[in-house]
C-alpha cells in the first residue's frame, strides 16, 4: 500500500542455454529505496519476496536504446569475449539491468553485469 516510484536499476537475472540464449525462468529485482531499507513494507503477494543482495564484484558492458532480449544476449556475448578466458565469472547466470523508465525516448542505459567469481 505504500507507493515508491521508480527504481533503478531494473535487474533482471538471466539464466543462459548452452546455445546463449535465455532460459524462460526470469527473476527481476526492484531496489527498495533508502528510506524504506530498514523496515521494507510487507509484500501483499505471495510471489514477492524481499531479499538483501550480497555486495559482489562485476564485469559490466553499457548499451543504449529500448534493450530486447536480443540486445542483451548480444552485449553478453561481446562482454565474454572482450574478458577472454583470463576472468572468473559466475557462467550459470547474468543481471540484465535497465535504468530508464519506459517513456523516456532518448539517452537511454543498460547494462550486463557478470559477477565475478
Amino acid at each position: 500500500g505504500i507507493g515508491m516510484g521508480m527504481t533503478a536499476p531494473v535487474s533482471m537475472t538471466a539464466f543462459p542455454a548452452e546455445d546463449g540464449s535465455l532460459q524462460q525462468k526470469v527473476k527481476v529485482y526492484l531496489r527498495i529505496p533508502s528510506q524504506f531499507q530498514d523496515n521494507p513494507p510487507c509484500p501483499s503477494d505471495e510471489s514477492i519476496k524481499i531479499e538483501e543482495r550480497q555486495r559482489m564484484t562485476i564485469y559490466s558492458t553499457q548499451f543504449g536504446g529500448y534493450a530486447k532480449e536480443v540486445d542483451y544476449v548480444n552485449y553478453a556475448a561481446k562482454l565474454k569475449s572482450a574478458l577472454g578466458n583470463e576472468a572468473t565469472y559466475h557462467k550459470d547466470f547474468y543481471f540484465c539491468n535497465g535504468y530508464d523508465p519506459p517513456m523516456k525516448p532518448y539517452g537511454r542505459r543498460n547494462e550486463v553485469w557478470f559477477v565475478k567469481e
